[in-house]
């Protein structure tokens, strides 16, 4: 049986546009950080789907595929240190 990414936890670490501009970190138990700003976020992965929503009530929500996360019209790229 082919574990999901949300079991393995693929999904954590850095995640930037092709840019750079916009970085995105997804943390252990559902917490994010990002570059634009130094206030922190929550985040549930189910299966492929991340919902966000921050300390100001915004919300959204993107999609793993291929390794890749599509969200809010920008795409990620997992960055490997």
């Amino acid at each position: 049986m082919t574990k999901t990414i949300e079991e393995t936890g693929e999904y954590l670490g850095m995640w930037v546009t092709k840019d750079g501009h916009v970085r995105q970190e997804l943390l252990h138990e559902g917490r994010y950080d990002e570059a634009r700003g130094n206030r922190r976020s929550a985040y549930r992965v189910t299966g492929n789907h991340i919902a966000y929503k921050d300390d100001t009530g915004f919300d959204a929500d993107g999609e793993f595929s291929g390794g890749v996360l599509y969200h809010g019209g920008m795409v990620f790229y997992k960055e490997n240190n």
